[in-house]
């Protein structure tokens, strides 16, 4: 079976059944957009954000060591926008048309169809160009992409800025 239907399956029964939900955006960890069906944001954007607030929260959480990091929550005076990570290199985030009073209900709704959602997309092989998210204890050059470049591309040791004369 193919991992999208499946995956678009998973999305329109969430919205559904969440009436609430305007929005769905599936994205990788690393941004990339891999399912959308916001009627009139830029999906990519927020794709973006959406990787970016998982990896804030994923920092936060691995700091504190209260444990891993369950969902990320934005509230506005329309709405919320939620993010759940979803599998091992991917996100779920959801847009609400109105703070809802059942957050809670929700979140554990949404969860599920993550789990579902991630664990498709985690058996075909992650998603698009999706990465893993590091370990926050692993060396640098595991967590640092410059620490892998071959030498010539790294900057050199002296400085290549010369104060201007007077």
């Amino acid at each position: 079976m193919d991992a999208d239907p499946v995956v678009g399956t998973e999305l329109r029964g969430l919205r559904r059944r969440r009436p609430e939900v305007t929005g769905t955006v599936l994205a990788g960890t690393d941004g990339l957009l891999i399912s959308s069906d916001l009627p009139s944001t830029d999906a990519t954007h927020l794709a973006a954000l959406a990787a970016a607030s998982f990896g804030l929260g994923h920092r936060v959480a691995d700091t504190v060591r209260r444990g891993e990091f369950r969902e990320s929550v934005v509230r506005t005076s329309a709405g919320c926008v939620v993010t759940y990570p979803a599998g091992r290199t991917a996100l779920l985030t959801l847009v609400t048309a109105s703070a809802t009073e059942d957050l809670e209900a929700l979140h554990e709704e949404a969860r599920a169809v993550a789990r579902r959602a991630g664990s498709v997309l985690d058996t075909r092989g992650g998603g698009i160009g999706a990465t893993p998210v590091p370990d926050a204890h692993a060396p640098l050059a595991v967590r640092t992409p410059m620490a892998t470049l071959p030498t010539q591309l790294r900057r050199s040791a002296r400085p290549t800025w010369r104060r201007p004369p007077i």
